[in-house]
């Protein structure tokens, strides 16, 4: 997904309810997040980058939503 629209728009969550048994190994839950984590650094991800797809993306982009929605009223 990175490499189609970049770090800047891409986030995973954690909220595994609802999906069943179609995780990956070692993806069966969000205990196991530090498995994703190790496979970003594995593949060259830099921390800034790990850190906008674990939520600095969605912080960023909820805030702009506020910012408008104010400025709207």
């Amino acid at each position: 997904m990175v490499k189609l629209v970049g770090v800047d728009y891409v986030g995973i969550g954690s909220d595994f309810n609802g999906v069943g048994s179609n995780l990956p190994i070692g993806l069966e839950d969000v205990s196991k997040m530090p498995n994703l984590i190790y496979e970003l650094l594995i593949r060259g991800y830099k921390d800034e980058d790990i850190k906008k797809i674990l939520g600095g993306n969605i912080l960023r982009v909820w805030k702009q939503v506020e910012e408008i929605a104010k400025s709207l009223k």
